[in-house]
C-alpha cells in the first residue's frame, strides 16, 4: 500500500488540503462538521488497496483555508469541484458522511456526471422549517462556547455509549480532530447547514447510489435518510440498528460495504444488516 501524501490545493476561495492514499479508480471521501479529511485514516487505508482515495478538508476545516465570508454547502460543493478539476479527475466515486453527505448530494446534483457512484451516511439534503433557528443557535455555541466544553454533546451525536466506552482510543482521535476545528469556521459551517435545501436536486442525481444511516441516528434520523434515498432514483437505503451519527467510524466493517458500491457489485439492504453486525 502507497503511503499517504498530503497537498494544498489553490481554489478562488484558499487552498484546500488534501490526503491521497491508494491507486485504483478514484474515490472522494468528505467528512462531518467540526472535523477533517483525518477522520477517513481508517477507511482510506481499508479502501486504498483496490483505490486512489482522496480525503478533502472541506472549507475552514483542517489544513483548508477560509476568508472569513459566509459561505453555502453549495460553494463547498463548487469547492470540491476545483479540486477535481486541479487534480485531473473528470469523475469519481464520492462518499459524504454528516456534512460531507449534504456536500456530496449537492455536488452529484450541480454535477451528475461526474459522480459514478455515491455513498450517503447520517446526512440530508434539508433539516427541515426550523432548520435557519436551530443552526443559527449552534452556530452560536461553537463560537462562543469552548471546544472542550462542547464535546460531551459531540460525542453523545457521534457514538453509541457502548463504542464510546469499549473504543476510548477511537473516540480520542475524532475529539482531538474535534478540538483543533476553527470555532468560526464551525460556526459558519453550520449556518450553512441551517440554510440548506438540495432537494430539488436529488432527481437529478444519476450515481448509483447507497445512503446509509445509523437507526439511533438523532441528528440526521432514519426518516430523512428515507426522503434522500426516496427522492434519488434507484438509491437503496441502509439502516443499522444501534449506530448513531458517524455510522461508518463506529463500525469499520462497512468499509466493505462501501467497497462493494464503488467497485459496482450488488448491495443489499437486507445482506448488508446481517453482514455489517460483526
Amino acid at each position: 500500500m502507497s503511503a499517504e501524501t498530503v497537498r494544498l490545493i489553490a481554489t478562488a476561495h484558499g487552498p484546500m488540503g488534501v490526503r491521497r492514499r491508494g491507486s485504483g479508480d478514484p474515490v472522494v471521501l468528505l467528512h462531518p462538521l467540526a472535523l477533517s479529511g483525518e477522520l477517513w485514516q481508517p477507511l482510506a487505508d481499508a479502501l486504498a488497496g483496490d483505490f486512489e482515495v482522496f480525503s478533502l478538508d472541506l472549507r475552514g476545516h483542517g489544513a483548508s483555508g477560509w476568508d472569513g465570508h459566509p459561505f453555502s454547502i453549495e460553494d463547498l460543493a463548487l469547492d470540491v469541484a476545483e479540486v477535481l478539476n486541479a487534480l485531473d479527475l473528470p469523475a469519481v466515486g464520492m462518499l459524504g458522511m454528516s456534512m460531507g453527505g449534504s456536500v456530496a448530494v449537492t455536488f452529484a446534483g450541480l454535477f451528475p456526471e461526474r459522480v459514478r457512484s455515491l455513498v450517503l451516511a447520517d446526512t440530508t439534503a434539508w433539516y427541515g422549517e426550523d432548520a435557519v433557528t436551530a443552526w443559527t443557535e449552534r452556530a452560536r455555541r461553537a463560537a462562543e462556547v469552548p471546544r472542550a466544553e462542547q464535546l460531551a454533546f459531540q460525542v453523545d451525536r457521534w457514538f453509541s455509549p457502548a463504542f464510546a466506552e469499549r473504543e476510548s482510543a477511537e473516540v480520542d482521535r475524532v475529539t482531538e480532530i474535534f478540538l483543533r476545528t476553527d470555532s468560526r469556521a464551525h460556526a459558519a459551517a453550520s449556518d450553512a447547514m441551517g440554510r440548506l435545501d438540495a432537494r430539488r436536486l436529488l432527481s437529478v442525481v444519476r450515481a448509483r447510489t447507497l445512503v446509509i444511516v445509523g437507526q439511533d441516528d438523532y441528528a440526521t434520523p432514519p426518516a430523512m435518510a428515507g426522503e434522500l434515498a426516496g427522492g434519488i432514483p434507484g438509491a437503496t437505503l441502509l439502516c443499522l440498528p444501534g449506530l448513531r451519527h458517524l455510522s461508518l467510524i463506529e463500525r469499520p466493517g462497512l468499509a466493505d460495504v462501501v467497497r462493494d458500491v464503488f467497485a459496482g457489485r450488488p448491495v443489499t439492504g437486507e445482506a448488508t444488516a446481517e453482514d455489517s453486525r460483526a
